[in-house]
């Protein structure tokens, strides 16, 4: 699983060293790559919108199923699922659409904990290199084995004294051509946004510093962004089925432990991702309200009537009285 996300961090690695480029800051590259990934995403997003809205509508009946069969599970459970086949829906529609944004989380992990292999892209044994020598300099040294001994690394070129004694060793200069360092150093500086260190981890923080404001900010505008969403959509928390009721639940609280205990850039993007996917969901619900969908749903259903009664043949009706028929027949 760690070589999967690996490679995703590689290739996410390219998109976001590619925006850092253009704007010199890897928080704002990060919204970039949100960006573009939402728009990416928007036909799965329009479909997932089309099918909140229709299961929405499907509430009353759901209801009515309840109350018929709320003794007998094993039925109500029969005619629930006739009901998702008749309207051709299902209450576990969206549910992947709705975790793929968890698995390029992961994949940004996996960019931003791995900068020199995964963003910039430095040979693999280089980078071994590099990090086993560095280990030996005095006031400099880097714990090799650390999960976050590339982090450390780059912050060593953002620091002048250590980038001085980085530049100045013969050695490291040697592991590194001058094109590697200059884009190591030019990256190290680029984490800061709007006063937090992208970099830093709030556990390692502490929990009353102002990098703590990244799990927070993901529990916050997780839930309340899926709060206003469901309210919209006429669906409140006890009216969910299937993964989306979990993921309501226990996404939030997840994501938040994340950005917790990762560096903060992780956390940024999915507060991004969020922000986002609440502004994209708000405009795709002015397209399809679950009262559009279901204005659209009586309307084919009067049309289709319309259309199997224009089928029906027309068959005259004449009168019982034989003085009729006599008359039909003399003309």
């Amino acid at each position: 699983m760690t070589a999967i996300f690996n490679f995703f961090g590689s290739i996410f690695g390219y998109v976001l060293y590619f925006a850092f480029n253009l704007v010199g800051n890897f928080g704002v590259a990060i919204i970039i790559f949100t960006l573009l990934f939402k728009i990416i995403l928007f036909q799965p997003s329009l479909k997932q919108q089309k099918q909140m809205a229709a299961n929405s509508r499907l509430q009353a009946k759901q209801k009515e199923l309840k109350e018929k069969y709320g003794n007998d599970k094993q039925k109500y459970n029969e005619e629930i699922q006739k009901l998702y086949e008749k309207e051709n829906t299902s209450p576990f529609s969206g549910c992947l659409t709705s975790l793929i944004p968890l698995f390029v989380m992961l994949g940004i992990y996996y960019s931003v904990v791995r900068p020199l292999t995964n963003t910039l892209h430095i040979a693999g044994d280089k980078i071994t290199h590099l990090l086993e020598y560095v280990n030996q300099i005095p006031g400099v040294a880097v714990n090799s084995s650390n999960l976050y001994a590339e982090i450390d690394v780059l912050r060593l070129f953002s620091n002048p004294k250590s980038y001085d004694v980085l530049i100045n060793n013969s050695t490291v200069t040697s592991i590194l051509s001058g094109d590697e360092i200059a884009k190591i150093k030019t990256l190290s500086g680029g984490f800061n946004f709007l006063g937090l260190d992208l970099l830093s981890v709030a556990k390692t923080e502490g929990i009353f510093t102002w990098i703590m404001l990244i799990p927070v900010l993901c529990l916050v505008t997780s839930i309340g962004s899926q709060l206003i969403l469901m309210t919209m959509n006429g669906s409140p928390m006890q009216g969910q089925q299937g993964c989306m009721k979990g993921m309501f639940i226990i996404f939030p609280f997840i994501t938040a432990w994340i950005a917790y205990t990762v560096p903060a850039a992780v956390g940024f993007y999915w507060i991004c991702s969020t922000g986002f996917s609440f502004v994209q969901s708000l405009i795709l619900y002015k397209m399809f309200s679950p009262q559009m969908i279901t204005a659209k749903a009586e309307a084919q259903h009067i049309a289709l009537m319309e259309q199997n009664e224009a089928k029906v043949k027309y068959i005259p009706q004449y009168s019982s009285n034989p003085q009729n028929k006599n008359n039909k027949k003399k003309k």
